[in-house]
């Protein structure tokens, strides 16, 4: 019996880890990277070049898959929606996809849900704004409708500017934030899901820096209710795949900032932190396979991004880095080091949150040049 093929359009980090969680299943990840050196296309053994953008690319591509998923939600809906029609395979299915790609339509429908959102609205103009401004208070924030990430497209405004950066946007009410938390479910067609314990986020200029797992300040009641959330997302929206659910803890409780329909940084944890990992998970919950165990191999584990500083050279620091922490474990995405960039993770292991954090936080310092 022949393997089946998997294809993740998109050829970024994600793609590069769930090629290797692939391997270990016996599968071969078919990845459509837009470059040849993205991080991805220089692991995997199949791939094709082109467009998330181009319809052309994408069929072409679909055609040597069984199933298309993703690891970005940057590919137009009615080229999905085409693909579908056409008799693809696709996992999220573009219905559910949209309520990743645009924001509004995500908040319209989570409150239809009952779920918690912040007060929001379109913004059109500055009149918009300000009226928004008037009745929720200042400061608000303005989002771009589609296409942020990684503080990219977010506007903290004190005031009304003097014009808009954008043209499709919306506001939402600034909400004051207790703790940062997403929580993680997979979901297969057969409607079998399974959760990851919540965890932490720490975001600095609206990036993830680091993730704690499980959320050490989190009250048990609150983490059910997380979950509940994730599940009745998932559920509601048809979502095959993963689907990572950002929240905020409010002094109210809980609300929703975002949703991700595939691997997310707030889940790498799990590669060596869970016993089925964010990756595995994803391909199993695509390919209609029974969805693994996701209990915690250890009583704490902390994720530290690695983001690229003035003088990182892995050829010198990552022998000394893992000298020092020797039970880090590391995971470079095999990008050009430079100031600010991405290029990979550092999870450690424990019993102590702060032990533990210190010491993924020693690796990844040694691994940048700083230390």
């Amino acid at each position: 019996m022949t393997s089946p093929v998997p294809g993740m359009v998109g050829g970024g980090q994600l793609a590069r880890m769930t090629h290797q969680a692939a391997i270990a299943l016996g599968l071969s990840l078919h990845v459509l990277a837009e470059n040849a050196d993205d991080a991805a296309a220089l692991v995997a053994a199949d791939v094709s070049l082109g467009s998330p953008g181009d319809l052309d690319a994408l069929r072409a591509f679909a055609k040597g898959c069984d199933v298309v998923t993703f690891d970005h939600e940057h590919v137009p809906g009615e080229h999905l929606q085409t693909l579908e029609r056409e008799g693809f395979v696709v996992r999220p299915g573009a219905r559910a996809l949209v309520h990743a790609q645009d924001k509004l339509v995500m908040r319209r429908r989570l409150g239809e849900l009952g779920l918690p959102v912040p007060p929001h609205a379109p913004v059109r103009g500055l009149d918009d704004l300000g009226r928004f401004g008037d009745e929720y208070g200042w400061p608000v924030v303005l989002k771009a409708v589609r296409g942020g990430y990684d503080g990219r497209g977010v506007w903290l405004l004190d005031e009304l500017p003097d014009e808009l950066p954008g043209v499709d946007l919306y506001v939402e009410q600034r909400v004051p934030i207790v703790h940062e938390l997403a929580v993680q479910v997979a979901r297969r067609p057969s409607g079998e899901m399974r959760t990851w314990p919540v965890v932490e986020t720490v975001q600095r200029d609206g990036i993830c820096h680091e993730v704690v797992a499980p959320a050490p300040r989190l009250s048990p009641g609150l983490a059910a209710e997380a979950e509940r959330i994730a599940t009745t997302v998932a559920e509601s929206l048809d979502v095959v795949g993963m689907l990572a659910v950002e929240l905020f803890e409010a002094p109210g409780g809980l609300v929703v900032n975002e949703l991700a329909m595939r691997p997310h940084n707030s889940g790498h944890w799990s590669i060596e932190g869970a016993t089925t990992s964010q990756f595995e998970q994803h391909l199993r919950a695509v390919l209609d396979w029974p969805l693994g165990d996701t209990t915690p191999r250890a009583p704490v584990t902390v994720m530290v991004n690695l983001l690229g500083g003035p003088s990182t050279d892995f050829a010198a620091t990552l022998p000394l880095a893992l000298g020092e922490v020797p039970e880090a474990h590391v995971h470079l995405y095999g990008k050009e080091p430079r100031p600010g960039r991405k290029l990979g993770h550092v999870t450690v292991l424990g019993d102590d949150v702060v032990v533990t954090r210190e010491r993924a936080r020693r690796a990844v310092e040694m691994l940048r040049g700083d230390a």
